[in-house]
């Protein structure tokens, strides 16, 4: 994980951003789930925090927040050019919709489960060559923890929300 410590998304930043995604992309899946504070995973699926600001505990106007929330945009804008010019244009998940899916009772399956508690929407590239899609978004645990630009990479296709038998 890397904490910002300056503006925007530096060469340096998006060189060290696109390793980890290479590395994820070619990563074995794990056969059991795992999680600590910057990387999570289990059968079919890798999450990894690339960057995360510091948390907003003090932020009492919001002015660190929005700062942090455009910092990490600009990277997550920069990454994600570069994998656009790798593997051409993403779709959008709606992630928002597995939230609601969850809430009412639907098993939604992980890493899905998880960025829908994060974030909104995220973009994804599939990478048919690896069998594998690449995910990006911008997510935050609660208001006061740290955003983070988190890579996520999945076992094609990208599942979708089903309702469980007992709902």
């Amino acid at each position: 994980m890397t904490t910002m410590e300056s503006g925007g998304c530096s060469d340096e930043v998006l060189t060290e951003c696109l390793t980890a995604v290479d590395e994820l992309l070619v990563r074995p899946f794990p056969t059991t789930c795992h999680d600590d504070a910057t990387e999570s995973g289990g059968p079919g699926h890798h999450v990894r925090v690339l960057r995360a600001s510091h948390d907003f505990w003090d932020d009492i106007g919001g002015e660190a927040w929005h700062r942090a929330d455009a910092e990490l945009r600009a990277c997550l804008d920069a990454l994600g050019t570069q994998c656009t010019t790798r593997w051409g244009d993403p779709y959008e998940v709606d992630l928002w919709s597995y939230l609601i899916a969850g809430y009412e009772g639907a098993e939604v399956p992980d890493p899905l489960d998880l960025l829908s508690q994060l974030a909104v929407s995220m973009r994804v590239w599939p990478i048919e060559d690896h069998g594998r899609w690449l995910g990006l978004t911008v997510g935050q645990g609660d208001t006061e923890l740290p955003l983070e630009l988190l890579a996520v990479v999945g076992r094609t296709p990208v599942p979708g929300p089903s309702l469980s038998a007992g709902a």
